[in-house]
């Protein structure tokens, strides 16, 4: 006889055993967002192949390609980096959101204390199957996580994320023994 696996949640650990914090995702918002930038590198790559060597008189070779090294950094490379450098990650104890290129920004919210999950979604973002979650929990404030791939997905393992750690925190919180009485109290 096979013995039968759980599927969906995630196995929890024995009560007072410490349990590790995994990540369980790291993604950034949809790509789609450089587009433009990609059509625009087409475009300057293909400018400067046609126009090296057949600049009118004042103009010269050296100052094309300067103009063009400063596009490409300017609405190119910096678009991306920015992209790049803007990560979501969740983890079984908490969703990050960090940001920035030369300072970094990290923001957090812990799935114990629990936050209520708000999806949005346009019609572009549904054909791209993408969306954007605002995670708020009353206190600390809301974490906004645009644009994200497989919003759905996503959505579900914050909503279980959620559920199991509060689950652990109450069983935790019911297996400590309650300490007796001072003498004398």
């Amino acid at each position: 006889m096979t013995s039968s696996t759980s599927v969906g949640r995630p196995l929890t650990p024995a009560p007072g055993v410490p349990d590790p914090e995994r990540r369980i995702v790291r993604l950034r918002g949809h790509a789609r967002r450089l587009f433009w930038s990609a059509i625009l590198l087409i475009a300057v790559a293909g400018a400067v192949g046609y126009f090296t060597g057949n600049l009118p008189a004042p103009f010269q070779d050296w100052m094309l390609w300067s103009a063009a090294g400063l596009v490409v950094l300017l609405l190119v490379l910096l678009p991306y980096l920015v992209w790049l450098s803007h990560t979501y990650t969740i983890t079984t104890r908490r969703v990050i959101e960090r940001s920035g290129l030369f300072g970094r920004t990290q923001r957090e919210l812990s799935h114990v204390r629990g936050y209520a999950i708000t999806m949005r979604r346009g019609p572009l973002q549904r054909m791209w199957r993408t969306g954007t979650l605002r995670l708020e929990d009353g206190v600390e404030g809301r974490l906004v996580l645009r644009n994200i791939p497989q919003v759905q997905l996503v959505h579900e393992t914050l909503v279980d994320q959620v559920e199991v750690n509060q689950i652990l925190a109450h069983r935790d919180a019911q297996s400590q023994p309650v300490p007796p009485p001072l003498p004398g109290a």
